[in-house]
């Protein structure tokens, strides 16, 4: 009997215990390393990170951004992951990180000049996003920039269809997704019976958190985030990457608005 799990906690945990190639952590599927450094290049110059910055990455993944940092010459970069099981993986390249949640940030008040929090606040169930955006002020010096990426505007594509049985789960991977991911789920089955271990297929793709921008961009006013500007996230499609400064932020008169 197969059972499925959303919960991206556990998802994250049995990655990092199975995991292969670091990079995985970034949760990029194809063309990862590529797709990674980009939207980190990206990153760094919207946030300006320049030597003597406190960085703070939330949701650090493969540490990419923290690599960044520490050839920019900041005065520190702190990564935080939502497992002990990633966080050692992570640590083992040199790098600090810590385990935490966006609503309960093991980091000291206006500890950051820099706060990066990518890809993540989407897999946030939404009741606990406004604690999140009062966290990562909390976290932030006066003026501190603070880019929160790639929000989508809805809630994605369906879910994957569930069955009941090994060699039901097995056909349809092969005629939707070929070989090589059959294989993948075979050699966990296999695992599983192997080990006696309950067969659980956990997913890390599902949404919880969507907004249009101007919801998301109230959400972020009501923590004493101000906007500098957002703009359409490249890929995948249906997201936006927002830029914001923490209160009072008066060094334009108006944030640009999208495309500017």
């Amino acid at each position: 009997m197969i059972t499925r799990s959303d919960d991206y906690v556990e998802y994250c945990r049995e990655m990092a215990r199975h995991l292969r190639d670091v990079q995985d952590l970034a949760l990029r599927g194809k063309n990862k390393r590529e797709i990674t450094r980009r939207i980190h290049e990206d990153i760094v110059r919207e946030v300006e990170l320049a030597s003597g910055d406190d960085l703070v990455d939330i949701g650090c993944g493969d540490g990419t951004l923290l690599q960044m940092a520490q050839t920019s010459g900041v005065a520190s970069a702190i990564g935080l992951l939502a497992t002990d099981e990633e966080v050692a993986v992570v640590r083992r390249l040199g790098f600090d990180v810590q385990q935490g949640f966006t609503d309960r940030l093991p980091i000291g008040d206006e500890s950051a000049s820099v706060v990066v929090c990518n890809s993540v606040l989407l897999i946030v169930p939404r009741e606990r996003i406004a604690a999140s955006l009062r966290e990562i002020c909390r976290i932030a010096k006066p003026q501190a920039r603070i880019y929160l990426g790639e929000i989508p505007v809805a809630s994605g594509p369906a879910p994957e269809p569930e069955f009941a049985s090994a060699r039901a789960t097995l056909a349809y991977l092969y005629h939707r997704y070929g070989l090589r991911t059959w294989f993948g789920m075979l050699r966990r089955m296999t695992y599983w019976k192997l080990t006696g271990k309950p067969m659980v297929i956990r997913s890390g793709a599902s949404i919880s958190f969507y907004a249009e921008p101007a919801e998301f961009i109230a959400m972020a006013k009501a923590a004493d985030l101000e906007l500098v500007r957002y703009w359409p996230h490249e890929h995948p499609p249906g997201r936006y990457n927002y830029l914001f400064r923490k209160g009072n932020f008066s060094a334009r008169s108006e944030p640009i608005p999208v495309g500017a």
